[in-house]
């Protein structure tokens, strides 16, 4: 007959004083004397989250202690699990001793030990243990283990500390530690080594690099990884720090190598905060010693670093926007004094309600400053102020035609500085009128909601004063988002004059599982011809090259973008496409983009090339990844990279190589290849996602 008792710390001092109740339930209970206690048969205990169970449990109350016959279970309330023999404790499982036991952290990490001694409720002392995270098939070693003669294992701090430890694989030893210390898998952040990875370069050679981790409190980190090889000494860091009310990062890196006299390093830091009265301030850093570091040591592909801090502020009626950046080029045929390297913008736009439509008006100025020796037109200081005002009003008809009209007047003046085909100061009126005709016809069906919207655009420009040079307008493009715009230029310094037109023809699809489509065409009319657009904007004749765009959105993951510019002869001048399929086993990402040559972009060769990147998940251990750009001109590729990783429940491996074949003055093409091996039940290589594993009899 099973018996229960309630209140079962009222027989133990400690717990009673905590005012926590113990429950035990048992086939049999008896009392010797007043002194001892004696559970037997299919015990369990409940107290304070922890879960006991045994075959037998003697409280002597002299000694304070439990007498506990196995086998036993505890389960602590973090989620361990503790199993044993024999054991003595005290009644609130603190202190004590364990035999035969074996300690299991987070459902990863198992410690097996001959004794376990339990001390002030925090630590627990292994003798003779063996620990590994690998499933244990009978007698055979697992893939990996660690024997130790101690180990010390702190529940708070969440620490492993090892004596006289050694390292096996399949039972083999391979590396013995006097000391060593490690995370248990409960903790997310901890000082120490991390993951090793081995590489090797066809530029700097075989090395290793060894990341160690600093906690620095819970809102700030430090990863420091020093590189060696034969050709380098590297010194790589990361900071990063979380405030209540934004982040911080920084990563840097120094070397002294053999691939160039000096020292060579770079800096990429960011920063966004949350300022009081809406305001967001964000800031990068930029900067590389010379133009082949970053592709030498794999840190990034940018051929220009950007340095900038910008001050927004957005609300319902208002925009503010200041930003200050300085640009260093990496590109052999561009020098830092002629960008130019310094660019500063300031804006301020308001909306308001006039006369059933919408009025918006602001102020806005930038300034661009180049340096150095440059004379002439390259180096060319602009300053420009200018104001601007724009009234939009639509209209819905009865029978469902949305008609927009807009009126605006645009002012700049220019103060010009270091040039030859310009004047000091320039001032220029622009005012400016369109109109924009919609009609929208839906269509349900049991399958999708269609809509086809033929599109309408009249407009005129003029410019009064005189011509600035063009420092903000030199690349315009067109899509789909500009087709009615009043400018089709990106910046300031250039702006549509004369009158146009613009004609589409817009359908878009959204089906009820989650499907949609949607497709673009058009084409832009001229009264006369602007030779400030650029030949691939498929904008500078009196009739723009027609313009096609759509996307794809599938249910099943898979996803399709694209546009391009036709000219009379339906000869694409612009072709870019994006593509992408995802799916629980399969992740794949394609782009194509095909570009006429346009000197007045610096591209003096046409460009074709395609590429290819994304992962595949060939089994629960196995998955493979690659990437690749091909250039379709010079029939050659560019870049091609493929990565293997291999895990089961206990080790994860990693496998690199990529080959980069783009040279040039100061680059030459390089082969990395990279390994790396993690093992699960710590906290740099958690469990997560990891296929179970299965012992064959």
């Amino acid at each position: 007959m099973r018996c229960l008792v309630l209140f079962f710390c009222l027989l133990f001092p400690l717990a009673a004083q905590a005012q926590q109740a113990a429950t035990l339930v048992a086939d049999n209970i008896s009392v010797e004397g007043d002194t001892r206690l004696i559970a037997q048969g299919n015990i369990e205990v409940f107290h304070d989250g922890t879960r006991l169970s045994a075959a037998q449990i003697i409280y002597d109350r002299p000694s304070d202690r439990l007498i506990i016959s196995g086998p036993i279970f505890i389960q602590g309330r973090d989620g361990s699990i503790l199993t044993a023999e024999r054991a003595t404790l005290d009644p609130r499982l603190e202190n004590g001793m364990l035999q035969s036991a074996r300690l299991v952290l987070n459902q990863q990490l198992q410690l097996a030990a001959n004794q376990i001694d339990r001390a002030d409720g925090r630590f627990s002392q292994l003798y003779k243990t063996a620990v590994t995270s690998c499933a244990i098939c009978g007698d055979k070693p697992p893939l990996w283990e660690i024997r130790a003669e101690r180990i010390v294992h702190d529940e708070d701090a969440g620490q492993l500390y090892f004596t006289n430890a050694q390292f096996r694989l399949a039972g083999v030893p391979l590396i013995w530690l006097p000391r060593v210390r490690l995370p248990d898998p409960t903790v997310d952040r901890a000082t120490g080594l991390l993951v090793p990875r081995l590489r090797n370069n066809t530029q700097l050679g075989t090395g290793l690099k060894l990341p160690y981790f600093v906690t620095l409190g819970n809102h700030r980190d430090l990863l420091l990884t020093p590189y060696i090889s034969n050709s380098t000494r590297t010194l790589e860091a990361r900071y990063r720090q979380a405030f209540l009310r934004g982040d911080l990062s920084l990563n840097l890196a120094l070397s002294d190598d053999t691939l160039q006299p000096d020292a060579r390093g770079y800096v990429f830091a960011e920063g966004a905060f949350d300022l009081n009265g809406a305001y967001k301030l964000r800031f990068d850093v930029e900067a590389a010693s010379d133009d082949a570091y970053l592709l030498d040591y794999g840190y990034s592909e940018k051929d220009r670093l950007d340095s900038a801090i910008s001050l927004t502020r957005v609300d319902e009626n208002a925009l503010f926007d200041a930003s200050f950046t300085y640009y260093q080029t990496l590109r052999d045929d561009e020098e830092n004094r002629t960008l130019p390297p310094i660019v500063a913008d300031i804006a301020y736009t308001r909306r308001l309600a006039l006369a059933g439509g919408t009025l918006s008006f602001g102020l806005s100025g930038d300034a661009i400053v180049r340096y150095g020796s440059a004379v002439g037109d390259e180096g060319r200081d602009v300053t420009r102020v200018g104001a601007t005002a724009q009234w939009d009003r639509t209209w819905i008809s009865d029978f469902g035609l949305a008609s927009t009209a807009t009126a605006a007047l645009r002012s700049d003046w220019y103060d010009i500085n270091d040039a030859v085909a310009f004047g000091s100061t320039g001032q220029r009126y622009i005012p400016s009128l369109a109109a924009t005709f919609r009609f929208p016809l839906v269509k349900s069906t049991r399958n999708a909601n269609h809509l086809i919207e033929p599109l309408v655009s009249l407009a005129w420009s003029d410019a009064y004063g005189d011509l600035p040079p063009n420092e903000d307008s030199t690349r315009p493009e067109f899509g789909p988002g500009n087709l009615l715009s009043l400018s089709r230029f990106p910046g300031d310094d250039r702006l549509e004059t004369g009158l146009r037109g613009a004609v589409g023809l817009r359908y878009t699809r959204n089906g009820r599982r989650g499907t949609a489509a949607s497709l673009t065409a058009g084409r832009i009319y001229r009264d006369i011809g602007n030779p400030d657009f650029t030949v691939t904007s498929g904008q500078r004749d009196r009739g723009s090259d027609w313009l096609l765009a759509g996307q794809i959105q599938l249910a099943e993951g898979l996803r399709l973008e694209a546009r391009s510019l036709l000219s009379e002869d339906l000869t694409p001048t612009l072709t870019q496409a994006i593509a992408g399929w995802e799916t629980d086993t399969l992740n794949l990402n394609a782009a194509y983009i095909y570009q006429i040559a346009d000197a007045d972009v610096g591209r003096s060769n046409t460009v074709s090339e395609w590429s290819l990147d994304g992962a595949v998940r060939l089994s629960p251990a196995w998955r493979v990844g690659f990437d690749t750009r091909y250039d379709v001109i010079a029939d050659a590729p560019a870049r091609a990279g493929i990565g293997l990783e291999w895990r089961n429940e206990c080790v994860t491996v990693e496998l690199s190589a990529s080959r980069r074949y783009t040279s040039s003055t100061t680059v030459e093409p390089s082969t990395d290849y990279g390994l790396s091996v993690s093992l699960a039940g710590f906290s740099t290589a958690g469990s997560t996602g990891r296929p179970s594993a299965r012992c064959n009899e």
